[in-house]
């Protein structure tokens, strides 16, 4: 079967393929781990993949079973829709939003099928302990103890536009193909981003069409694919994605089905990064070059230096915020934002 865009992706370099210890777990392949792999088969053995497997409607049917009787978001496409999740002409979204039962939801996917005419369907990131009983006890991964986030992403053919997250993340393909496209942090100068305030999902997007590049419009987008990584994943296979790399996401059969796991390295009582960037756009980017110059000076001091002349000639027990954070600490710095923001 020919693949949209395939002659594109066989140019690019594969993500690296590692190999596990099941009696060891995953803690060594995860621990420390800054680079992007593929461990193929890691879930082949879950009663998902092998639902999947048997096919679309036998997946459908042992997710509707397990699920509870709650509304589940979802994105819908128009008629016509490719499965790019983006913005329209007025930079909306190409998509509307609702809420429904999740075997309703499935049962538009079957009529679509059956009529030949599948509209744009897509659940993305519903937490599977709110929405499930039973599917992540019999569907998990173990890892090592870190507190996760577990979602599952469902739906037709999509294409998910590149964008990166926090939280370290290990995406299991469940049903049907997932394919990969990954980009290194320090490629978001050549990726073109759109708004951090008006997004699909909640993160800025590249505004590249990986599906018909504009090269005129977006010339470093070259530069990017040079030094892309790409992957297409089977039922049973999962990556990768450290924290912050870029990534564009591709489910390429009519039914898909992802579950993923998100970790942070750092303690949940501390911030969103993204938050503080917001806050400096807000605070300090319009400031005169003066003026940011002295800002920027402040940061470096206080944050990414942040060395022992930050807090040396200050008593110990008097450093407050500005030694390392306790969530306590952290409690208290959080209520202060809060109050200073809505003043």
């Amino acid at each position: 079967m020919a693949e949209p865009g395939g002659a594109i992706y066989d140019r690019l370099a594969p993500v690296p393929e590692r190999q596990w210890d099941r009696a060891a777990g995953l803690d060594a392949l995860l621990d420390g781990a800054r680079e992007p792999f593929v461990v193929r088969g890691l879930v082949a053995d879950w009663p998902l993949v092998a639902a999947g497997r048997e096919s679309a409607s036998a997946a459908r049917r042992y997710l509707v079973e397990r699920a509870r009787d709650r509304p589940f978001m979802v994105s819908i496409g128009p008629p016509g829709h490719d499965g790019r999740l983006y913005y329209d002409a007025d930079m909306a979204m190409n998509f509307r939003t609702g809420t429904g039962k999740l075997a309703d939801i499935f049962a538009g996917i079957e009529q679509g099928e059956e009529q030949g005419d599948p509209r744009t369907v897509y659940l993305g990131s519903i937490d599977i302990p709110s929405h499930f009983d039973g599917l992540h006890e019999a569907n998990a991964v173990e890892l090592g103890g870190r507190e996760t986030l577990k979602s599952i992403w469902i739906g037709t053919r999509t294409r998910i536009a590149a964008h990166n997250d926090f939280p370290d993340n290990l995406a299991c393909c469940a049903a049907g193909r997932r394919r990969f496209t990954l980009f290194s942090p320090d490629q978001f100068g050549n990726l073109y981003l759109g708004p951090i305030d008006n997004t699909p999902a909640g993160r800025a997007i590249s505004m590249v069409d990986f599906e018909a590049p504009d090269l005129a419009a977006h010339p470093r987008f070259a530069d990017a694919m040079a030094a892309a990584q790409t992957a297409l994943l089977e039922p049973g296979d999962a990556i990768f994605i450290p924290s912050m790399w870029w990534h564009h996401v591709e489910g390429l059969d009519a039914f898909n089905i992802l579950v993923n796991y998100w970790w942070r390295g750092t303690p949940a009582w501390l911030g969103q990064p993204q938050d503080a960037l917001n806050h400096a756009i807000l605070a300090i980017r319009d400031l005169a070059p003066a003026d940011k110059a002295i800002w920027r000076a402040m940061f470096d001091h206080y944050v990414f230096e942040n060395g022992p002349a930050v807090t040396d000639h200050i008593p110990e027990p008097a450093r407050s915020v500005l030694a390392p954070l306790t969530r306590e600490s952290a409690g208290r710095l959080r209520a202060f934002l809060l109050r200073t923001l809505n003043r």
